[in-house]
């Protein structure tokens, strides 16, 4: 579909309307709120299953959104930050844009400079997905978005089914489940949720003072283009990247890569057998806000938003660097160049499930 038809369809319409469970299927894009009593809400787009806000009490219960975004869908088509939307096939970056699968070389559309990042210049992110259901409210409001992957989008190979589900449960829980099945071919998946969070509400100002703690001993150490050229898993025992205590995020940021690079853009390697399990701890002083998340992906990048600058958010808000975080469950990075990584590759029938269930509290 041509550019200009997207942006078309984009504006078409921006409505909330009520869409009965099990009702059909709806293919113009549109934003969606799931609200959960008087002050727990979030608001979702199917352009690129987009976390447009999330707005949740404070410790003095005032309501913020702790969400970065765009006001417009329009705005969100142009955008270029990655702001809320699901990442793939294949998310992160992959090496030269190209790897190989059963004897088999893939030239992937290259859109970091000579890598792919995040699916390509028309990656999931950049897709309009098709709502399959939309229940409001109530005790477990919830909306699941469908995308039909055709088979060479971007270069990757086979058709694939992508659904994701967003759903708030109690007390103060945002469930974001992902899946997918290979229908016909063998490719590699790796689904990705690029939220930037801030919990002193979005355009608050710098995360620097949020203090974080990480469930993670080992990191994969990046190169200056952010690959794990070395193929190498290393302890962060030592090193700026130790967030086994609670630390401000701010405290070493100086330090990561000799300070080569603005700030975290960092690959951790989740401790813990595979399932779901404790990921990140993340709170605001200030706000007293708190983040928890769980998720059952081996992998987690830490972003702290350091190529913001004077970037137009919504409300009137203007982000700067170090604006926000990403907590980014995931697998390992370019993990189809490197097969000392975890496996990223689904076969036909195969089914790639990806939980992350963010706890809020205050």
């Amino acid at each position: 579909m041509a550019r200009g038809e997207l942006l078309r369809l984009a504006l078409l319409c921006v409505a909330a309307s009520a869409l009965a469970a099990g009702a059909g299927a709806r293919k113009m894009v549109g934003v969606y709120e799931l609200r959960r009593g008087h002050d727990f809400s979030i608001k979702v787009t199917n352009w690129g299953a987009t976390l447009m806000s999330v707005v949740v009490p404070d410790s003095k219960g005032n309501l913020a959104d702790v969400v970065l975004g765009k006001d417009t869908i329009a705005e969100y088509v142009n955008d270029t930050s990655y702001f809320g939307p699901v990442t793939g096939r294949a998310a992160q970056r992959i090496a030269r844009g190209r790897f190989v699968l059963d004897g088999k070389v893939y030239h992937l559309y290259k859109n970091d400079g000579n890598n792919t990042i995040h699916g390509g210049g028309r990656g999931f992110s950049k897709s309009i997905w098709t709502v399959k259901e939309y229940v409001a409210g109530g005790d477990s409001p919830y909306i699941t978005l469908y995308y039909r992957s055709f088979d060479g989008e971007q270069g990757f190979p086979g058709d694939l089914d992508a659904y994701v589900t967003y759903r708030l449960s109690a007390p103060y829980v945002l469930g974001v489940h992902m899946n997918a099945t290979a229908l016909n071919k063998a490719t590699p998946v790796n689904f990705l949720h690029h939220a930037y969070w801030n919990l002193g509400g979005h355009g608050s100002g710098d995360v620097l003072g949020h203090t974080l703690r990480m469930h993670a001993s080992r990191y994969l150490p990046l190169d200056e283009e952010l690959l794990p050229s070395s193929g190498r898993v290393a302890p962060v025992a030592g090193t700026p990247f130790d967030f086994r205590e609670p630390t401000p995020i701010g405290a070493r940021i100086r330090q990561v890569m000799g300070g080569k690079i603005a700030g975290y853009d960092t690959c951790f390697v989740i401790d813990g057998d595979d399932g779901l399990r404790p990921v990140a701890e993340v709170r605001d002083g200030a706000s007293g806000r708190a983040v928890e998340l769980w998720a059952n992906q081996p992998a987690m990048q830490l972003y702290t938003a350091n190529w913001l600058n004077h970037t137009k958010g919504k409300d009137g808000k203007v982000y700067e660097q170090y604006g926000a975080f990403t907590l980014e469950s995931m697998g390992y990075v370019d993990a189809v160049n490197h097969p000392e990584f975890p496996s990223q590759i689904v076969r036909p029938g195969q089914v790639y499930n990806h939980d992350m269930v963010l706890k809020f509290s205050f």
